[in-house]
């Protein structure tokens, strides 16, 4: 069972790699062929490969249900892997309203991505623990999930309608922050790669350190750049200008794996502007010049329409699962609504974000660029709260 439940999800992973290709191939033009009838073509493969790609991981998530015994969202494998999922779906469902290729050859690398972040972290199947034993789990992050899946169509149009029209600008402040995301999501891809490469190598280190006055070991899957506080190094397998630890984590990082995920993150950022700077040294030209010829003939207004319709979806679902399904579970479970952890005060931010936008965008008419930064800026405070919050600071929420 395990082994097939492995093999529905690189069979997943393959499927959106290849639709992802499939919707490139789309936007590309051939002399020989119209524009139109080539998108069309194309469209339809790779819509077809992303629904087949759904199918699998849907029964990747039935058949790790089965296994686990409890609707798998409840580690940081499982939940960015139900984000992707969740991603996929609200893709599927707008192509068929919209019929815009543009959009899944930006969509279906972002959800390649998520599920290559996702499968780094340890996919053991794990029982959960009396505070998660409750249908609300389900209930409260499948709905959270959808809701941010949709929000995330939001940032991808956000974005490609930002690549149409300032993709070519020299300089000036919006070529700089759209260069800056085109860099964040690079860190995303570094980031999968390095911990791909490191476990081929089964890469290891380990440090004794006391949490909450136990010995504790904790284990690193990369060259440990920071080590837990007060920690001593149990084995550290060698790697090339990195014998020891460059600093130890701050002393308020409490978590059990806090270290090493901070760590995890460090190694995010650093090959992140490696990969990019290799692709500048290559391409010779900022990234969002490179992606503005392809999206040339592209309607904005109607890549703006996308991107709010998809928040203006998201947001009702995201408002039940984040807010009111958290609020009823968190009662049961600890006899209170609210309790200012960070991870409900991160769902709080990320609500007023969503709400400010669609008060600004209907109310004060922020259309186009005001429209697509703010869709840009919404997906960023989801980033944060799916990786720092996650990982970092220790809650009765985060993974850390």
């Amino acid at each position: 069972m395990e082994q097939l439940m492995e093999n529905l999800l690189f069979g997943t992973f393959f499927l959106y790699l290849i639709s992802s290709v499939a919707f490139v191939m789309g936007i590309s033009k051939d002399k020989n062929e119209k524009n139109e009838q080539r998108k069309r073509r194309w469209g339809n493969i790779a819509v077809g490969l992303a629904i087949v790609g759904a199918v699998f991981q849907t029964l990747f998530i039935i058949t790790r249900m089965l296994i686990g015994g409890h609707f798998p969202t409840s580690n940081m494998f499982e939940f960015t892997a139900f984000l992707c999922y969740a991603i996929v779906i609200a893709f599927v469902i707008v192509y068929f309203i919209y019929k815009n290729v543009v959009l899944g050859a930006f969509v279906m690398p972002l959800a390649v991505i998520l599920l290559a972040y996702a499968s780094v972290f340890p996919r053991d199947v794990q029982p959960l623990i009396p505070a998660l034993q409750s249908y609300w789990l389900p209930i409260h992050v499948s709905t959270a999930a959808l809701g941010q899946g949709a929000f995330g169509i939001g940032f991808v149009a956000g974005l490609i309608y930002l690549i149409k029209t300032v993709g070519n600008q020299k300089s000036g402040k919006n070529a700089f922050w759209l260069e800056t995301t085109l860099l964040i999501v690079l860190m995303f891809l570094g980031f999968s790669i390095v911990q791909f490469a490191f476990g081929l190598v089964d890469y290891e280190a380990k440090f004794s350190h006391t949490v909450d006055g136990e010995a504790n070991v904790q284990e690193y899957s990369l060259p440990p750049i920071v080590s837990p506080t007060d920690s001593q190094i149990i084995q550290m397998d060698s790697f090339p200008g990195l014998n020891e630890p460059l600093f130890e984590s701050p002393g308020w990082m409490k978590g059990e794996k806090a270290a090493s995920k901070l760590n995890s993150v460090i190694w995010s950022v650093i090959t992140g502007l490696i990969l990019y700077g290799l692709l500048r040294l290559i391409l010779r030209k900022p990234l969002r010049t490179v992606l503005h010829p392809l999206l040339k003939d592209l309607d904005s207004e109607l890549v703006d329409e996308i991107s709010y319709r998809a928040i203006a979806i998201g947001f009702p679902i995201f408002t039940l699962g984040a807010l009111i399904f958290a609020m009823i579970w968190a009662h049961q479970a600890w006899g209170r609504f609210w309790g200012w952890d960070p991870k409900e005060v991160w769902a709080l931010i990320t609500w007023l974000f969503y709400s400010a936008y669609l008060h600004l965008r209907l109310s004060r008419g922020w259309h186009g660029l005001k429209s697509a930064w703010l869709a840009v800026g919404g997906f960023v405070i989801i980033m944060i709260n799916l990786i720092a919050i996650n990982l970092v600071i220790t809650g009765l929420h985060s993974y850390a």
